[in-house]
């Protein structure tokens, strides 16, 4: 689904892109693929955002607790110099990541690196989040995922924030966001 055919010999690199909103399964998705390169016997390297400390300081943590070991970094920079040798490189909660990390993933890819991307394409407000549009933008492959609403079932794309609180990033899981449908998220606003 993602090989392109390669008949001059060269190794050929690209940027998959997961995104959607919280509870759409981005993370559980991210692993999935991550666990088969890794049974492959391809170099893996995996990073998510220092910030991002909810389950596990190390390792990636689905909501569903499905994990794999990925190394925690403070600046998109730092993954060029640790993916030295890589055929595949995972990045989780490409939100939170300085505006370095699209050119980052450029780079990787020009060089015969697969790059695969996970992260929230909108904020609580409903707008574009952090680089993800970027990243999108330069992306070979998007997968958007979706959620299930939590007040009438339909089919959820939006981040619901529970709690009053500005600030665009506050990490947190179900006691902080729920997944709703666009009618539902807007109803919100009408009050």
């Amino acid at each position: 689904m993602f090989i392109e055919p390669n008949l001059s010999g060269e190794r050929r690199g690209w940027i998959e892109v997961i995104c959607g909103s919280m509870f759409s399964g981005k993370t559980e998705e991210l692993i999935r693929r991550l666990k088969r390169v890794k049974f492959a016997n391809l170099k893996v390297e995996i990073f998510k955002p220092a910030i991002d400390t909810r389950y596990d300081e190390l390792n990636i943590v689905s909501h569903d607790t499905n994990a794999i070991h990925s190394t925690p970094i403070d600046n998109s920079q730092k993954i060029l110099l640790m993916a030295q040798d890589a055929d595949v490189i995972g990045i989780d909660e490409a939100q939170f990541f300085d505006d370095g990390l699209p050119d980052v993933c450029d780079k990787l890819a020009y060089h015969g690196i697969r790059v695969i991307v996970a992260g929230l394409d909108m904020d609580f407000t409903g707008k574009p989040f952090g680089q993800m549009p970027f990243i999108m933008a330069k992306a070979d492959y998007v997968t958007k995922l979706h959620a299930i609403c939590v007040k009438c079932g339909n089919i959820a794309n939006y981040s619901y924030r529970k709690i009053p609180d500005d600030d665009q990033v506050m990490l947190g899981a179900m006691d902080a966001y729920e997944p709703r449908c666009r009618v539902c998220y807007n109803e919100k606003k009408e009050l």
